[in-house]
């Protein structure tokens, strides 16, 4: 098993051993979802509940060990918390609590990367909706790899929907607009 499927799994069974509300997210998901790319990182989103983050944070610190000084303090102002898991492998872990959150984790599912390897990781719909709303170059990419590889299965109108309300949070940014684009681009007929 490689380190970050390693790694992946770790922080998994400790969230699981917890019995806490968490999903994949991130490089590992694309690899579900879209074409398969180099990842460094395991991306999760942990549903954490408002007023209690620090007891989420001290658990995960005291079990991974933070990747900057006051990790804790960070991940407190910030909702990620900064670690890495026993062999090294960077751990984002972003603390979720709204409701497009909530929802992205109860509609996540498991998936077999290998023997041995079942991950939960967020579904191809709402990977696109949080790729897109991020906005970076290497998420657009990964946009068009999930929509490269999912065409029409998708249920565009969760996305538009869930894109479109999480556009609002952003002025002067269509997020929606260019993910229509990028579709049309790939010839896909519209649902």
């Amino acid at each position: 098993m490689n380190g970050l499927f390693e790694a992946a799994l770790e922080l998994h069974q400790f969230m699981e051993n917890n019995h806490w509300r968490f999903c994949i997210i991130g490089g590992l998901a694309v690899v579900r979802w879209g074409q398969p790319r180099a990842t460094q990182d395991v991306d999760v989103s942990l549903l954490t509940d408002f007023g209690k983050e620090e007891d989420y944070v001290d658990a995960l610190l005291q079990r991974f060990e933070g990747r900057i000084p006051d990790a804790g303090r960070f991940a407190m102002e910030s909702r990620v918390v900064l670690a890495k898991a026993s062999n090294g492998v960077p751990l984002d872990i972003s603390l979720a609590g709204f409701p497009f959150e909530v929802q992205v984790i109860d509609r996540a599912s498991f998936f077999g990367f290998g023997p041995g390897v079942e991950l939960r990781t967020a579904s191809a719909e709402d990977l696109i909706v949080l790729k897109a709303f991020a906005g970076r170059d290497q998420d657009w990419a990964d946009v068009k790899g999930i929509l490269e590889r999912q065409g029409d299965i998708l249920d565009w109108n969760y996305v538009r929907r869930e894109l479109g309300a999480l556009s609002e949070l952003l002025e002067g940014a269509d997020r929606l607009a260019r993910l229509e684009e990028i579709r049309q681009k790939l010839d896909f007929e519209s649902g």
